[in-house]
């Protein structure tokens, strides 16, 4: 439901609550350069929820800015939708999702305390992990394939995990060569993906509402069966782990810093991308898809530059800025508007402090 109406007045819009959200944040006018312009911050809820949004949530040093969760509608297009990506409700009005490709964006973190743990070689062939025999390419092309390659999206593999190229000498994003990461983990951990999940991150995140899920039907036999179910709240929770430099709220170490250093960094074949990362640094950006094109200037031209993104299909949304401390998340249907990316930033950066 929606927790704010706009209408009601634009006090409603600028919340002032300590992470993480609650459903029973209060929200506060801004009154001042330094906080949110209420009447953009109006414009830019309005133009989010037009998108077939079913959550929104901002999130800056700590604050909850605003926080929104919309039911779907009842129409053919939102049933398949919920059937496909929706399971169940958590506590506040959240729908609980199948966030798509932004498990991506996790299971990098995962890798990453997996190398803290010294379990983990990055540099070391996909088949020391997971046994020989994982491609259709020939035993010598896909010794060539390290954990790297899986995790920066060059492995030279086609969809199918034929060859295509050699390892690590183009951008393509192929997500049944990805989903490999999920093996390797339970094979290092010696626990179900589920478990080492809650482990080494969800759980000790306090990111309780979310879980892998199966996912149904045709729609999980694409190389890639599971499906990271959360929720706004719980992506804002992964975004401020970003911010704080791999630690929990109190203190406690989650991932080494050289890690998330590594993560966030930007490769060779494609600068707008790092390990399963989105990132907006880059001169050019190199798009999912099989001969996407490349686009100059930055990912999101509108957004500041050291922005961060964790994407999915469906245009779910976590993005961080760390610049300033700030967190924004989208979860929901397709959006109609398919430069969604840079009229929400553009819109965010006409309502945000102005610092």
């Amino acid at each position: 439901m929606l927790r704010m109406i706009v209408a009601a007045g634009l006090s409603a819009l600028a919340a002032c609550t300590a992470m993480p959200p609650s459903p029973a944040a209060t929200p506060a006018v801004a009154q001042s350069s330094t906080e949110w312009n209420a009447a953009a911050l109006a414009e830019v809820v309005a133009y989010v929820q037009s998108q077939k949004t079913t959550g929104f949530l901002i999130i800056q040093d700590r604050k909850v800015i605003t926080e929104h969760n919309w039911p779907l509608p009842d129409d053919t297009a939102s049933q398949t939708f919920r059937t496909n990506f929706v399971h169940g409700v958590a506590a506040g009005g959240a729908l609980r999702e199948d966030v798509a490709s932004q498990q991506k964006s996790l299971i990098a973190f995962l890798i990453g305390v997996g190398v803290d743990k010294g379990l983990i070689d990055i540099g070391k062939p996909v088949a020391a992990y997971i046994g020989v025999g994982w491609t259709k390419a020939s035993p010598e092309q896909e010794a060539a394939i390290t954990i790297r390659h899986l995790l920066e999206m060059t492995s030279g593999l086609k969809e199918n995990l034929t060859y295509e190229a050699p390892a690590g000498k183009q951008f393509f994003y192929n997500t049944p060569a990805y989903a490999k990461l999920k093996p390797v983990l339970e094979k290092v951990s010696g626990q179900p993906l589920y478990l080492v999940s809650q482990l080494w991150f969800t759980k000790i995140a306090d990111m309780h509402s979310t879980g892998w899920e199966q996912r149904p039907g045709a729609f999980g036999d694409v190389g890639n069966p599971t499906g990271l179910v959360t929720t706004p709240h719980d992506l804002g929770i992964m975004g401020q782990i970003v911010l704080d430099r791999g630690r929990k709220p109190n203190g406690a170490r989650i991932i080494s810093e050289a890690q998330l250093d590594a993560i966030f960094k930007p490769t060779a074949t494609n600068p707008a991308y790092g390990q399963l990362w989105w990132l907006n640094t880059g001169a050019y950006s190199l798009a999912p898809g099989p001969g996407a094109p490349r686009r100059a200037g930055a990912l999101i031209a509108s957004a500041p530059r050291d922005l961060l993104a964790a994407q999915g299909a469906q245009d779910r949304k976590l993005f961080v800025v760390p610049s300033m401390k700030l967190i924004v998340v989208r979860t929901g249907q397709a959006a109609p508007d398919r430069a969604f990316n840079d009229k929400l930033w553009t819109l965010l950066m006409n309502a945000a402090p102005k610092t």
